[in-house]
């Protein structure tokens, strides 16, 4: 048996190049017996905490095996009183000078009972894992710059710590989340599922739920600009704003004499409005792209419209609410192949929320929706059926920024179908109003 040791201080750790071996048989019918648990147990809280084993320990009510096994241990009787009180120092001493354990006290423990890690270096082990933890981010960041507000704030909201809650959890979390936002948006769309299978080895590893679902549309709306919202329907059209489908039929887009396919041609020659799916229009989009295409933000807009004008109205297109994923699929489709958009929606924070929804995803000109046609709207209203008070949280309106300020000020909502007679001139014989 190896007996080399120096002379360090009671307790301290030796170099680990000098580690003298413990004689673990002798040292475990001397310490590591049961009657001296709680001798080991405090010697290993003063590791953890890294503190000096040096010092008194005491036990308030020991018991008389207790008591022998101390007196073993120390070659003497412990003392009278009713406590038991044990130096640290004098353990360390016996355990060097025995031979049982050359390197004292703390290396004694460790052989009992594995490596002790103290707690500053367990913290600083842990910060080091956690950093480690979001590293598929950063190249994930170098790839899409874009997504760089993004990462920085799921680093930073613990997000992504509460869905993984271990540091190789939320690695390998965000490891699938960075692959699957490296190939959207999805153009041209594809299924969710699809998807899911292909780049991240599960059709459900994107289901609702998921905390892969949960990250990655997190990401995708930062891409996308996807307005904040809830509800399954919401999820669906912010999934397929990042070119995933959920559901081809139910998301839905209302139009009036479109052109380019047989059903669509024989509907405007008869001048009907249709309801056309995300189905359809992945798989056939109108083959004809008006010049000029009309959007209306409520139903009662574009049913006045075929009323009124049947065959003869121009292209028109109403979102009902916010933009769903048909209607952005057919706006994309309808923009990029040359037709150019005016829109007209709600004078209020809400339609006014629509509305920049809209432009931050194709390009549109006002139709009747600026700050001076809301001021015209409010002088021109009915006196017998004023507007109603605006209500809501402000926003912003890029197109017009006087519209915006014109509505704070004047406090007063005009929803669309007040300026029907208006838009319908307009859809008569389209002026050049801006």
């Amino acid at each position: 048996m190896d007996l080399t040791h120096g002379h360090a201080a009671p307790g301290a750790a030796p170099e680990r190049g000098a580690r003298a071996k413990v004689d673990l048989p002798r040292l475990r019918r001397l310490l590591g017996v049961p009657e001296l648990e709680w001798l080991v147990e405090r010697v290993r809280g003063r590791l953890v905490a890294g503190q000096p084993l040096t010092g008194a320990v005491s036990l308030a009510t020991p018991t008389p095996g207790q008591r022998s096994a101390v007196e073993r241990l120390l070659a003497r009787a412990p003392g009278g009183g009713r406590s038991l009180t044990v130096r640290l120092e004098a353990v360390d001493a016996v355990l060097r000078r025995s031979g049982i354990s050359p390197d004292g006290l703390a290396a004694a423990v460790t052989a009992l009972i594995g490596p002790v890690t103290p707690l500053a270096q367990a913290k600083a082990e842990e910060e080091a894992a956690w950093d480690r933890a979001y590293t598929p981010l950063d190249s994930l960041v170098r790839e899409r710059p874009e997504l760089a507000a993004w990462a920085a704030r799921v680093r930073a909201d613990g997000l992504a710590r509460r869905l993984g809650r271990t540091p190789h959890s939320v690695h390998t979390l965000l490891t699938a989340v960075s692959a699957a936002l490296r190939e959207l948006p999805a153009d041209p769309a594809v299924s969710l599922s699809a998807f899911a299978a292909r780049v991240l080895g599960s059709a459900h590893a994107l289901d609702d739920g998921t905390p892969e679902a949960t990250l990655t549309l997190s990401g995708i709306r930062a891409l996308t600009g996807f307005a904040d919202g809830s509800g399954a329907e919401w999820r669906r059209d912010a999934w397929a704003s990042g070119g995933l489908l959920r559901d081809e039929l139910s998301s839905t887009v209302l139009s009036l004499n479109l052109r380019g396919t047989p059903a669509l041609d024989w509907l405007a020659d008869e001048g009907e409005p249709t309801v056309l799916t995300l189905r359809q229009l992945i798989r056939r989009p109108p083959s004809v792209a008006a010049p000029v295409v009309w959007i209306c933000e409520n139903p009662t807009v574009l049913a006045a419209a075929a009323d009124a004008l049947g065959p003869a109205c121009p292209p028109l297109i109403c979102l009902q609410g916010q933009p769903s994923a048909a209607a952005l699929a057919l706006l994309r489709h309808l923009h990029g192949n040359g037709s150019a958009f005016r829109y007209h929606g709600d004078f209020d924070w809400g339609g006014l929320r629509i509305a920049g929804a809209l432009l931050r995803r194709v390009p549109w000109r006002p139709w009747r929706y600026t700050a001076t046609d809301y001021r015209r709207a409010l002088a021109v209203s009915d006196p017998e059926f004023p507007p109603r008070p605006l209500t809501g949280v402000p926003t912003r309106t890029p197109w017009d920024p006087d519209l915006a300020e014109a509505l704070a000020e004047a406090g007063i909502r005009v929803e669309e179908e007040r300026e029907l007679d208006l838009l319908l001139s307009d859809l008569r014989g389209p002026s050049l109003h801006a």
